[in-house]
Parts: structure tokens; C-alpha cells; sequence
């Protein structure tokens, strides 16, 4: 994920960063954490860590409420400007990949 252009409250880890793959963890502690708005600079893959919901923000200020389950990854092409926040009453997080590599590379 790039930086955030606004500040969140949802707590990144990265635990691969090299010239292929970025892989973070973000662990939202609370309902209303959230990752801030941003926008990704690449590819990427999302693995939910939980069986719940998130609160995606697009561009445009609506409001998307997505359902998740526990390992049942998605993916997502560069571009895409969002906040993500936790919807739930529990701690939850996702594991992100961001392919840093250009397709075809």
C-alpha cells in the first residue's frame, strides 16, 4: 500500500519488502479503525484474517460494506483509491501482497 495521504488508525506491520513483494499485515484493534485514505501504486492481494466486515470509502465518498472470510483471498489492480475501515465489534486484520513487479516482468 503506498503511504497514506491521510493519517489512520489501523496498525501496519510489514513482514516482506523486497524488489518483488511487499507483505503487511493490518490489524485494526477496534470498530472505526481505519488504514486512512490512500491510493495503491500496485497490484495486490488481500487474504482476510477474520469472518466479519469492512467499510470501504471509494473515491467518490460511498460507502461499501464487504464481507469476508478467513482465507478467502481477493485481488485488486493498482489504481484503486480507498479508506478501509473495521465495521465490526472485534479486533480483526488482513494480510496484503502488493506485486511491486510490472505484469510480465
Amino acid at each position: 500500500m503506498c503511504s497514506p495521504s491521510t493519517a489512520g488508525t489501523a496498525k501496519p506491520t510489514v513482514f516482506i519488502d523486497n524488489a518483488r513483494v511487499r507483505v503487511t499485515e493490518w490489524r485494526f484493534p477496534k470498530r472505526g479503525d481505519n488504514t486512512g485514505w490512500h491510493k495503491h501504486d500496485y497490484d495486490y492481494v488481500v487474504v482476510p484474517l477474520f469472518d466479519g466486515f469492512l467499510e470501504i470509502v471509494d473515491a467518490s465518498g460511498n460507502v461499501t460494506k464487504a464481507a469476508l472470510k478467513p482465507g478467502v483471498p481477493y485481488a485488486r489492480e493498482a489504481g484503486v483509491e480507498h479508506d478501509v475501515i473495521n465495521g465490526n465489534d472485534f479486533e480483526c486484520a488482513f494480510i496484503e501482497t502488493e506485486l511491486l513487479e510490472p505484469r510480465g516482468a
